[in-house]
This record gives structure tokens, sequence and C-alpha cells, in this order.
């Protein structure tokens, strides 16, 4: 695959075929689609529907992206769990500024929305991670994430010691690890159309705080 590899990156192409979207046929509500169009990425059945890729500031000032999975929704945004000591943990800490991204790449959709990034409170955070498997809750102990390791034996050393010291009792939330919620300004739906005429809405809000839709060129 190596040989033309270059030509096959600049040949390789699939339209798209979809139905179009409009404005008049979506919700007043951006939150209201996004809910409508997750549950037919559910229906389907298209592959981790709940991850995102979100990008922060970084402090180099740089953006910064990854792939995580959002856990909860609200009215007005999205909430994700990780380490507050993370690079976005500290990236967030600078700046609460985020902007996430989901593919559903089995029906030719994104979507896109940008907001502040808030933490949310202590008894949401303990709720969320006695949800978790217990493996889970001790790597949230063992992991210093985004920290340079020495090697793989040192995590595994940190895990076995943390399962000896939990042994029989249950797992409590690290400080260091909880959750956010991300507070939406703005969205904007992308279904791929043919020839690449893309259908893009936006919704963002008026003075009055309303949210209004847009079309945008492809």
């Amino acid at each position: 695959m190596s040989e033309g590899l270059e030509e096959h990156i600049k040949s390789e192409r699939r339209d798209f075929q979809n139905e179009a979207l409009e404005e008049a046929s979506m919700q007043e509500n951006p939150m209201a689609q996004f809910k409508l169009w997750l549950a037919e990425a559910i229906d389907n059945k298209v592959q981790e529907p709940y991850a995102m890729c979100i990008s922060t500031i970084g402090q180099d000032g740089f953006p910064s992206s990854r792939m995580v999975f959002f856990r909860e929704m609200d009215d007005e945004g999205l909430i994700f769990y990780t380490n507050y000591k993370s690079r976005k943990g500290q990236e967030l800490e600078q700046n609460s500024k985020a902007v996430v991204n989901f593919h559903w790449e089995l029906m030719d959709r994104q979507v896109n929305m940008k907001g502040e990034v808030h933490k949310v409170s202590n008894e949401q955070s303990d709720a969320y991670f006695n949800s978790r498997p217990r493996e889970s809750q001790i790597g949230a102990w063992a992991s210093d994430q985004s920290q340079v390791l020495g090697d793989r034996t040192e995590l595994e050393a940190r895990i076995k010691a943390l399962s000896e010291r939990f042994e029989g009792k249950e797992v409590s939330r690290p400080e260091h690890w909880g959750g956010y919620v991300i507070r939406a300004k703005e969205w904007e739906f992308w279904q791929g159309r043919s020839s690449r005429l893309h259908d893009r809405i936006r919704y963002r809000k008026d003075e009055k705080g309303n949210w209004q839709k847009e079309r945008l060129n492809p």
C-alpha cells in the first residue's frame, strides 16, 4: 500500500447521496436537534456515537485535540469526565473555551459545538465515578494522565498497589478526577451531500439569547 500512497490519497473519493437538510425541518433548540441526531446514530448502529474530538487551547498557543466520550447531557451542554491534572485539564484551567466535533461516518454527518467549559459539582462527579467499573476506578487513581511514564511496569505496579489498598473497600473518587460541562454558544450540523455541496446549518444566539438558525456555504 505504501507504493502509490500519495496518488491514492489524491484520487480516493466517495460521493454522498443523502436527503437535504432543511432549516424548517430542524428543531428550534440545537440540543433537541442533537438529541434527535444522536438517537438516529444509535438506531443506525454508528460505532461509538458518544465519541467526540475535543479541542482546547494549549499553553503554547497551539490547538490541542483528543477523542473523549461524553457521558451525560443537560438542556444546554455535554458532560465528560477526566483527570483534572491531565493536559486538557490544565489547558481548561488556563482557558475555558473548547470546541467538540462528532463524526458519524455511517450517516455522513458531523456535529460541531463550541462553548465554555466548567467543572460539575463534586456530587455529580461522585455519582458518575461510583457507576464506573472497579478497574476504571483504580485506573483513575493510578494514572498521572499526560505525564511522562518511564515504562509500562511503573503503571502496573501502581495498579497492583492500589488494588491491594482498596481490597474489600469501595474505591473513592480522587480529588484530581471529575466532570466538566461544555455550555454551548454555537452549534453546527453538517450533512454530506452530492458533489461536496454539503448542507450546513448553524445555530447562534441573538441579542435576546434566543437560538437562530442560518445556512452556511458548504
